[in-house]
């Protein structure tokens, strides 16, 4: 077994080996979570290497960097992150870091949803109307930003022109090829867009209310129509309180909803007993703030929205 072993050895290095004789590598491009990793490798492809920090299934709201992540900065040609308060660590780890070269702000020059926060980092009231208003129950709230803004394709693909003239500008001499994956990828994603739109609206309006686990679906609602409640605020670290889960069951009870989900992150206790209270049922999972492992339903961006939606229309609906 050890005599296997050592003789496998050299086999292992020959990667190490060729680096060090002056194999090119494609550059470092790292992203904050998996959605900005997908929109890189969408437009980029095999041109650069991708690291995302948070990947998939992994809550970036909570989401605690290692000394190893810091250390793959260092060598990164672009830095990709949301914004709006999502992921500020990845802020601190770039100053631990020292890092200094390009970063690319995927909401920069959108004008974000605002919500009413209880005077804490997040907010703990829930969503009414699809119009993207929100009102809280508390006294006194102040505004923050939705950093959500990838639940609506439009910034969705706001975002991919942003990663890709970041790309171009940190790629000069990829620059063409990123062009053309750019404005294909942007092409998929209005199209996708339209997909949405018309499966929304084959729901009728009264049946466009959904619960979810917390408030990561505004810019969704506000975008195709749909009113979204959910017992958390907009961090899925909201603890909510008693009187808003027993607000939000004589809701779904009194308008019928049906439409009552939990997401990939998460604790699911609290939905799951207002489910059990309201005597609805819980209809699967949503993706929101992270994209499934490569072989689970949401492995994309572009399929994040197809899974979501495949599962809403019929729940809305009221289906079995």
């Amino acid at each position: 077994m050890r005599r296997r072993s050592l003789l496998a050895l050299p086999a292992l290095l020959l990667p190490g080996l060729a680096a060090a004789q002056g194999a090119p590598q494609a550059p470092l491009v790292v992203a904050s979570f998996s959605i900005l990793g997908d929109m890189v490798a969408q437009i980029a492809g095999d041109r650069v290497r991708l690291r995302a920090i948070a990947g998939p299934n992994v809550d970036a709201h909570s989401f605690s960097p290692r000394p190893s992540d810091a250390q793959a900065l260092r060598g990164a040609a672009l830095v990709v992150r949301n914004g709006l308060g999502f992921d500020g660590w990845m802020d601190r780890m770039l100053r631990a870091a020292g890092y200094r070269g390009a970063v690319a702000t995927t909401t920069q020059g959108i004008t974000p949803r605002m919500m009413d926060s209880d005077g804490h980092d997040h907010g703990h009231g829930h969503s009414h109307g699809g119009g993207g208003r929100r009102h809280s129950h508390s006294v006194g709230p102040r505004q923050v930003p939705d950093p959500h803004a990838w639940q609506d394709l439009r910034f969705g693909i706001q975002y991919a022109r942003t990663i890709g003239a970041a790309l171009e500008a940190a790629l000069p001499a990829q620059a063409a090829a990123i062009r053309e994956g750019t404005a294909a990828y942007v092409a998929r994603l209005e199209a996708l867009d339209g997909w949405v739109r018309a499966e929304i609206a084959a729901v009728p309006e009264a049946r466009r209310k959904v619960v979810t686990s917390h408030d990561a679906f505004g810019y969704f609602g506000a975008a195709y129509g749909v009113t979204f409640l959910a017992p958390q605020g907009i961090s899925t670290e909201a603890e909510p309180s008693a009187a808003d889960v027993a607000r939000l069951i004589r809701q779904i009870r009194a308008e019928g909803i049906t439409a009552v989900f939990l997401e990939n992150m998460g604790n699911p206790a609290t939905l799951t007993r207002l489910a059990e209270e309201a005597g609805v049922r819980v209809r699967g999972r949503l993706f929101a703030d992270a994209l499934s492992l490569p072989d689970g339903p949401a492995p994309t961006y572009e399929g994040m929205f197809r899974h979501n939606v495949g599962l809403l229309v019929p729940a809305m609906r009221g289906a079995a």
